[in-house]
């Protein structure tokens, strides 16, 4: 009797930590303190220059021209010494009026242009002030927000145990704090029910796949067995194995949908050629040549999870192929600061509109339902999330004269 095979080890448990994208300036990033600052001390501008306006035209009007304060009558021989004034030595009063009122407009226009520059030096010191109080202030009224938005991160990142508790006045602030709260304990709740779902579907659905394998495969090894019983063995085992496949697609697909925190040094060649040799007795039987050039390409990442976007993307090419004279090319590079796994393949002609219909579960070229020996329609999409889960991302373009071309781009 057959013995039951192990489950397979099932990949690590994902966890989603999004990594905020670094701006090339961040200090010009138009964050709310940022516009808080330039509201308060753009208002304290306006402010500043409209009294400033106002000073200086009450005091234009106070020192209103020709309002000179006396006015020489008559006189003979008038001696008159200014320091700051040019009077003429002698003259009628006529010339001293003229000279004086001359000389008063001359110190009214000082005054008010002294007026007016100390007046725009006060108010460049009192802006300058204006916003960083006006900075400070906005960092401490916005800093509820910072709060949450690090308990965020964290808890995006590992822990949705973590909660905010933010103490203070019951404001806007402290709603959102809370409300946020409240979320945060529905999503704990159903990531927890949603793991120990998986971890019930990994144990009731494989085992009893596992035991229905070995009993048609012991039935099928008594060599006394009638052929029509034979034949419907092989059948059902057949219906076992893709029912096994369907299985581990789908607790995969559930595991890959959030990004990877334990991640290791894994090499995109090395995960490619696995794949290939793991695909390269189907691409015989097929008459499918595989060839292409690996180069080096170090990615940090899971390397189950990596191993199974090449494999699936191998055997995708190789399984929707041409009848005769098909290639598939696996090509693994370091290009513009990313890993790049490249898949192309011949086959039959793909149109564009269906592109983005064959990443979508159990679709196919088509058809939408997994009526088809060649998988269970689940390859690519676990594809798509486990590309995603390593922050990453998979394109599908159609290729000249048949066939489509699959690049996997990853950071390193």
């Amino acid at each position: 009797m057959a013995a039951t095979p192990a489950p397979p080890t099932a990949p690590p448990k994902p966890t989603w930590a999004p990594k905020s994208a670094e701006p090339p300036f961040p200090w010009l990033r138009p964050t709310i303190r940022i516009r808080l600052t330039l509201l308060y001390g753009g208002m304290f501008m306006i402010a500043g220059i409209l009294l400033l306006s106002i000073i200086y035209l009450l005091a234009a009007q106070a020192l209103h021209a020709g309002s000179t304060p006396f006015k020489i009558v008559d006189g003979q021989n008038i001696v008159v010494s200014s320091g700051s004034c040019q009077l003429p030595e002698r003259g009628t009063p006529g010339a001293f009026n003229d000279a004086i009122s001359a000389c008063m407009a001359a110190q009214r226009q000082h005054a008010l242009d002294n007026l007016l520059s100390r007046s725009l030096l006060a108010l460049v010191g009192l802006s300058v002030i204006a916003f960083a109080f006006g900075y400070a202030m906005a960092g401490r009224v916005l800093s509820p927000l910072g709060r949450i938005t690090r308990t965020a991160r964290r808890v995006a990142g590992t822990d949705l145990s973590r909660r905010i508790e933010l103490d203070g006045p019951d404001d806007e602030l402290k709603e959102l704090s809370d409300t946020f709260d409240e979320m945060l304990d529905r999503l704990e709740r159903a990531f927890t029910a949603q793991q120990r779902f998986v971890a019930n579907a990994s144990h009731e659905l494989r085992t009893p796949l596992a035991i229905n394998r070995t009993l048609l495969e012991v039935h099928l090894s008594d060599p006394g067995a009638p052929v029509e019983l034979q034949q419907l063995g092989k059948t059902l085992l057949a219906t076992n194995e893709r029912s096994e496949q369907l299985v581990e697609g789908l607790l995969l697909l559930a595991r890959s949908d959030n990004e990877i925190i334990d991640r290791k040094p894994v090499d995109l060649a090395e995960v490619a050629s696995r794949a290939i040799d793991q695909a390269r007795a189907e691409a015989d039987a097929k008459g499918v040549e595989v060839r292409g050039e690996r180069g080096l390409a170090v990615v940090q990442g899971n390397g189950v999870l990596l191993e199974r976007i090449a494999l699936n993307l191998v055997q995708n090419a190789v399984r929707y192929n041409i009848p005769e004279g098909g290639w598939v090319e696996v090509v693994t590079e370091l290009r513009d600061g990313h890993a790049t796994l490249l898949v192309t393949n011949t086959g039959p002609v793909v149109p564009a509109y269906e592109i983005d219909n064959i990443f979508e579960p159990f679709r196919r070229l088509r058809t939408e339902r997994t009526g088809s020996d060649k998988g269970v329609g689940l390859g690519l999409s676990i594809a798509r999330s486990v590309a995603r889960a390593h922050g990453g991302r998979i394109i599908a373009e159609p290729r000249e004269g048949g066939g489509l071309v699959m690049r996997v781009t990853l950071p390193v």
